[in-house]
């Protein structure tokens, strides 16, 4: 097992992560809502058992990698937000609904059309999501466009529309206050849930309407006509949830635990942790690869915006503070794009080492 004396190593506290799993599950319950995390944030199965035994009917992911390797772990209530854009994607779809249901995004025509022949081909149905894009202008159909598309999907034999589902990731890049957040976020929700009330008076049962940030957490899910969310960050936290005021500093959960190699420069030293370590996710709101803080998780005076592949720059009043061979605890940007970075994660409880973890579903 991997011990905190090697670094880099990315530390879990858990019963941070707890917290977060048990106040999330609670605050979403009490609305009358259902929980189905991201599990691109975590990708550990552990993790995600303890997200259910707190009460998510089921979990979200990004990739077929992530579908299968939950599947493989017993858990068979899922929804890929993402797109069966190939005849072999489509094909696999069907084939991961008879092992459990996985539920399926798709904003087009062409998506619709792909995975109703895979379907047709095995005989067997397979429940849709339609994406609506409500501020993002990543993926999904314009909310004027919906019902028609709406219509046309559900006249495709071999799938079944259950529900709309948006990912108001928008939130993330808002540099107001955590009111303006909030206020995106419910201005996102009532978006989709007029898009659904519109499908439904078209003649369309809908069961899900579905939402998904972490920034928006307090605000997204509870607009009335909301049945599901799916936040995925809040389990850990980050550095830039934090900076959106999505949480204070100490619920993050993960820590990017570092030694000191070199202190060449008045002003500077260097760590043993870069971009292979950290992943290049910026910060929203500077350029920093994450927040350098003391062991009760406040904020040092240091500057960490430089980063090679195995070593880290960092500068400022504290900076120097650090000799050569001290350890130097960094809270991630972002900590889906960390995770994904590792094979390995160490569980803490205190400084206690209690478990090692391994992330699955990566590239």
């Amino acid at each position: 097992m991997t011990t905190l004396t090697d670094t880099p190593v990315l530390v879990l506290d858990e019963r941070r992560m707890q917290r977060n799993i048990d106040e999330m599950a609670a605050a979403v319950a009490a609305a009358g809502v259902s929980l189905r995390p991201h599990f691109k944030t975590s990708k550990m199965i552990e993790v995600a058992r303890r997200q259910l035994a707190a009460g998510a009917v089921g979990m979200t992911c990004a990739t077929l990698a992530e579908a299968g390797a939950l599947l493989d772990a017993g858990i068979t209530d899922l929804f890929w937000a993402n797109a069966p854009a190939t005849a072999h994607k489509a094909a696999a779809v069907v084939a991961a609904n008879r092992r459990g249901r996985v539920i399926v995004g798709v904003d087009s025509l062409a998506l619709g059309e792909n995975l109703s022949a895979a379907a047709r081909a095995e005989g067997a149905v397979v429940e849709v999501r339609l994406e609506v894009d409500t501020g993002l202008h990543r993926t999904g159909v314009a909310p004027e466009a919906a019902v028609e598309l709406a219509l046309s999907l559900a006249a495709f034999p071999g799938i079944a529309l259950e529900g709309v589902y948006m990912h108001e990731g928008q939130l993330a890049s808002i540099r107001g206050d955590r009111a303006e957040v909030k206020a995106a976020g419910r201005s996102a929700s009532h978006m989709l849930v007029e898009t659904a009330d519109a499908i439904r008076a078209a003649g369309l049962p809908l069961s899900s309407v579905s939402v998904g940030s972490t920034p928006g957490w307090d605000s997204a899910p509870f607009v009335p006509g909301v049945t599901e969310a799916r936040a995925g960050t809040y389990v850990f936290f980050d550095a830039n949830q934090w900076r959106l005021g999505s949480a204070p500093l100490e619920r993050t959960a993960l820590q990017l635990h570092s030694t000191v190699v070199s202190g060449p420069r008045d002003g500077e030293v260097v760590i043993d942790a870069g971009i292979k370590a950290l992943s290049s996710d910026g910060s929203n709101r500077d350029a920093t690869f994450g927040i350098v803080v003391d062991e009760s998780r406040t904020p040092q005076r240091i500057v960490f915006d430089r980063a090679y592949e195995e070593h880290g720059i960092l500068r400022g009043p504290d900076a120097t503070t650090h000799a050569v061979g001290d350890r130097v605890r960094i809270v991630p940007n972002h900590a889906c794009g960390i995770v994904n970075m590792w094979s390995r994660v160490v569980v803490v409880d205190g400084d206690r080492v209690v478990e090692e973890w391994h992330p699955v579903g990566r590239y």
